[in-house]
Formats: structure tokens, C-alpha cells, sequence
């Protein structure tokens, strides 16, 4: 059954909202926190060296707390031999194809686990708006990634025009419904979801603490709605501008499951993005 069937058969079920709550508070405490590092399209060959020195270098990942970075195409193997084991390494993108083949310029899913890999990030904001990739190809390579066994990161998030218009959540649910829809049966746990309001990527601005947990929970509550039970479990990642100097108010809040980094991803501060995790634990 596909994620669209079992929303007909979950949704039934359980539609109060008192016990939608409860599931999410109940969720929340049995997430684990997922930091990600976006390298997107930077490092040379000597700063992804240091940039692995440094992940080598934390002393201690909190037990609650999974890390994957994904560096450029060109640097996965050397980050993938260097880099220490209980931090994965993921592409930034795959094929909408599962096997190889003649697709130029292209990885598909069984080229990336026969390399040793097991995660990718698909329908990043940047791939969206350079590469004309619709929800609907998005769609289809989490599909194609997730019948293949990897887990995927799944990027949504508006422009600031769409917040402006009071449309945040119609445009976040035009780009999940193709994503939720492609997830086959007994997948929903490899599939993760990182909220990107695109306005704040790379732009130094910030949404609250407030901004974003209010996002998220709209989110999960779409999520309930659309596959019910399952949704306590998928992770929530927040994507935008986060930094050292903010990941830990972000992290207290109820729905934020985790960050999805950019450029702090590529500096020492992305230390104390990865421990800021263990304030979930505290809660």
C-alpha cells in the first residue's frame, strides 16, 4: 500500500484532536535528533580534509543525536574513508531512475549504496528553483530512492512572498503531498522531512524559534491528518540560517527534530549545532 492508500485507512480512526495531541507529545519524546550537514557546491581538496578533522575531532555525539553531511559529488569518497563511522555520509541528490545507466551527470540509487552510502537530501530549494525540479519529480525520486533502501531527506519550504501571503502551508503541502504519496509501504521510517523557509537560507535571516515551531507543528498536524499514525515518527528537520548561536532555542521546541546546515555546516560552529541535541533528551 502507498502512503495515499493508508491515509484513507488511518484517517478514520482517530481524527479527535485531543488524541492527536497526545500522539505528538508521545512522538516527540521518541525522535532522534538528525543534524545535517549540507556542504552543497564548496570545498576544496584541502578544506574538505579540514573539514573532516574537525567532525574526527568532536569529543563527544550525544546518544540521541544521528549526524550525515553531504559533501559535493567529487569529495564523497575521500570524506567517506576519513570521516568517523557514526557520522554517514549522504549525496546531495540522486536520478530519478533506479539503475545506471545513460543518465550524464547523474547518481541513481543503486550506484549510491553499492558505494557504501545510505542517505540523500531530494528537493532542496536550490534544485528546485536552478534545475526546475517540480513536486512532481521530487515526488518520484523519493519514490525511486526509498523503494531502493536509502533514506531521504526531503526539503520543503516557501519563498517570502508565499509568508507574506498567509500561504506557507499551502505551498509546503503542494510539495508534500507528491513526497507522501510515493512513500511505499513500511518506508515511512527512512523518510525524513526538513522544513527550509527558502526566504532564510544563506540570508543570515532567521525565523523565531516561534516562527519555526509554529511551521513545524502545522506540519505534523498535515502529516497526522494525511498518514495518520505514522507521523509521530518522522523527523522534522528545520533549514534556515541555523547557527551556532541559535540551534539551542531552536531545539527546545516540541516539533524541531533536528537541523538541516548549510554554512555553518562548514565551520567550527557546527560543533555546537551537533550538541545542542542533547537539550532534547533534557526535556
Amino acid at each position: 500500500l502507498s502512503m495515499a492508500t493508508k491515509r484513507e485507512l488511518d484517517g478514520a480512526g482517530d481524527s479527535e484532536r485531543g488524541g492527536k495531541s497526545r500522539r505528538r507529545a508521545a512522538g516527540s519524546m521518541g525522535r532522534r535528533i538528525l543534524v545535517g550537514g549540507n556542504w552543497k557546491c564548496n570545498g576544496t581538496v584541502a578544506q574538505v580534509k579540514t573539514l573532516v578533522d574537525m567532525l574526527n575531532g568532536v569529543e563527544d555525539i550525544p546518544g540521541n543525536v544521528d549526524v550525515v553531511v553531504a559533501p559535493p559529488a567529487l569529495h564523497i569518497g575521500s570524506v567517506l574513508a576519513a570521516v568517523r563511522k557514526d557520522v554517514k555520509v549522504a549525496v546531495q541528490n540522486s536520478w530519478s531512475e533506479p539503475k545506471q545507466g545513460a543518465w550524464t551527470g547523474e547518481l541513481t540509487p543503486d550506484m549510491i549504496l553499492d558505494f557504501g552510502l545510505e542517505w540523500v537530501i531530494l528537493g532542496h530549494s536550490e534544485r528546485r528553483a536552478y534545475c526546475a525540479e517540480s513536486p512532481e519529480i521530487v515526488g518520484k525520486k523519493v519514490r525511486v530512492a526509498l523503494e531502493a533502501g536509502l533514506n531521504v531527506i526531503a526539503c520543503i519550504g516557501e519563498q517570502l512572498s508565499d509568508r507574506d501571503a498567509g500561504k506557507t502551508m499551502d505551498v509546503c503541502k503542494e510539495q508534500l503531498d507528491p513526497i507522501l504519496s510515493a512513500v511505499p509501504e513500511g518506508a515511512i521510517d527512512r523518510l525524513v522531512i526538513a522544513y527550509e523557509p527558502v526566504w532564510a537560507i544563506g540570508t543570515g535571516v532567521t525565523a523565531s524559534p516561534e516562527q519555526a515551531q509554529e511551521t513545524h507543528r502545522e506540519i505534523r498536524s498535515y502529516l497526522q491528518e494525511t498518514i495518520g499514525l505514522d507521523a509521530d515518527g518522522v523527523r522534522i528537520m528545520y533549514g534556515g540560517s541555523v547557527k551556532g548561536d541559535n540551534c539551542e532555542e531552536l531545539i527546545k521546541k516540541a516539533d524541531i527534530d533536528g537541523f538541516l546546515v548549510g554554512g555553518a555546516s562548514l565551520k567550527e560552529e557546527f560543533k555546537a549545532i551537533i550538541a545542542s541535541g542533547a537539550l532534547k533528551a533534557k526535556m
